[in-house]
């Protein structure tokens, strides 16, 4: 079995260019292996909206290292492995706004796959495929809206998806960052 790298990301507003918070769950031989979460500070403004949804603000992030700083830590993870979301076009929009503003020039593409897509193929029933419904319907536990829990419960939903017969190939597409 390929390396998959299941990430999840927190936004301080409604752009959807930068990052506040970031999780990872490496999966490997069909198992979670290693985590990884950081807070980030955006280095932009926080909407009420968002901080309600993650309970991340401007003090809690004020000492936390900016995205192109934790991009050291995560580039040599994400590099080596596909890339796992739930909704993976809205995290991966995000990973790529934030990789054209700082300027990281070394990464063109991604291969990823989306949960959301793989687990509408898996559990055809389901009313919604939200990440949240697929955790109770599952019984993975989830602290909604919260980097690290949101990564772990795609890597286990990811994990049933393929447990449950769905080829991870199938669903693997390419995303250009520029």
């Amino acid at each position: 079995m390929k390396r998959y790298i299941a990430f999840d990301v927190e936004t301080p507003n409604a752009r959807n260019d930068r990052i506040s918070s970031i999780g990872a769950a490496i999966i490997e031989n069909g198992k979670i292996v290693d985590t990884y979460s950081s807070l980030v500070n955006p280095e932009t403004y926080f909407s009420s909206f968002n901080i309600e949804l993650t309970g991340i603000n401007k003090e809690k992030v004020k000492n936390s290292p900016n995205f192109k700083a934790v991009w050291k830590e995560l580039e040599p993870i994400f590099k080596n492995g596909i890339l796992i979301a739930h909704n993976a076009t809205f995290d991966m929009g995000v990973l790529a706004k934030c990789i054209n503003a700082y300027n990281i020039k070394d990464i063109s593409d991604f291969d990823y796959a989306c949960t959301v897509r793989m687990s509408k193929k898996c559990f055809p029933t389901l009313e919604n495929h939200k990440l949240n419904i697929l955790c109770d319907y599952l019984n993975i536990e989830l602290d909604h809206h919260k980097a690290d829990s949101d990564s772990i419960a795609c890597a286990k939903i990811f994990l049933e998806c393929i447990k449950r017969g769905i080829e991870p190939k199938n669903f693997i597409k390419t995303y250009k960052i520029n």
